[in-house]
């Protein structure tokens, strides 16, 4: 069965912040990953992934003005300073709390701006995130959403991610395949998962229509989730889906999928012990 790991700035949000930790160890989650960490010291982070035996395995640079409507800058080529401004500050953090993937949110093309003048400064603001994470041994991320959640956003597809991140030639530098988002721009999930799987180092779920839990859409996950477990993928699936209701009551996906996963390993041992 793949990992799965809560997101909470999504889930649990039924109380606050800090005290959503203890909630996704309670409900069986041995990792977290969260948008922003920055309303908060690391130390305060820190305390709470001890305390409760998390593991967290992402977290974003810094994504600008996000109650304006701000969603990164790394496309912007009038922000580079702020942006590699932002690098530091998250990877300040990142070294903190232990965290060894970074995303790097692309933002949306400013009004009147060049499209290709966009792709230059996004490139190059990559490679420069991308050398500096390098030198501490995290990886940089970047993830497709799709247009009708964020109009103007800069990168849209997964082949278009691909793309850029053979330009930008950094050995770092992989995609973040957020299922929900790709059925909404491109569809095709399964033969874009077999594609692109080498270059994928996280992944995110939600269903389709609505960004609420697995089970309430048109996702077929079950036949995801085995799909990718054939495939091979060993990294964390983060759970970035708003919960129909209280984040507690929006679980008997997970519970069915440890359920076939349960099975599945019954039957296998069975084999074995009838080849024996």
């Amino acid at each position: 069965m793949p990992k799965f790991a809560a997101n909470l700035s999504t889930m649990f949000t039924e109380a606050a912040f800090l005290e959503r930790f203890g909630l996704a160890r309670a409900a069986g989650f041995d990792a977290v990953e969260f948008q922003f960490p920055y309303a908060f010291e690391p130390r305060q982070i820190v305390q709470r992934l001890q305390r409760y035996g998390l593991e967290l395995v992402l977290h974003n640079l810094p994504g600008g003005d996000w109650a304006a409507g701000e969603r990164g800058m790394a496309c912007d080529p009038r922000r580079v300073a702020q942006f590699r401004d932002s690098v530091a500050l998250a990877l300040e953090y990142a070294l903190e709390l232990g965290v060894r993937r970074l995303h790097c949110p692309a933002g949306k093309l400013a009004p009147n701006a060049a499209p290709e003048r966009a792709h230059a400064a996004y490139v190059e603001n990559l490679r420069y995130a991308a050398a500096q994470c390098a030198q501490h041994g995290i990886d940089l991320l970047i993830e497709p959403i799709n247009p009708r959640d964020i109009p103007g956003y800069f990168l849209t597809g997964t082949r278009q991610a691909a793309a850029i991140i053979a330009e930008c030639g950094a050995d770092n530098l992989f995609l973040q395949y957020d299922i929900y988002h790709a059925q909404r721009s491109e569809g095709e999930l399964a033969g874009t998962l077999r594609q692109f799987l080498p270059l994928i180092r996280h992944m995110q779920l939600a269903d389709v229509p609505g960004r609420h839990q697995p089970g309430t859409g048109e996702i077929n996950f079950p036949y995801l989730f085995r799909l990718i477990d054939e495939l091979g993928y060993a990294g964390w699936i983060g759970c970035e889906y708003q919960p129909q209701g209280a984040t507690c009551d929006s679980l008997d996906w997970l519970a069915a999928a440890r359920k076939a996963a349960s099975s599945v390993a019954a039957q296998a041992g069975a084999g074995q012990l009838d080849s024996a």
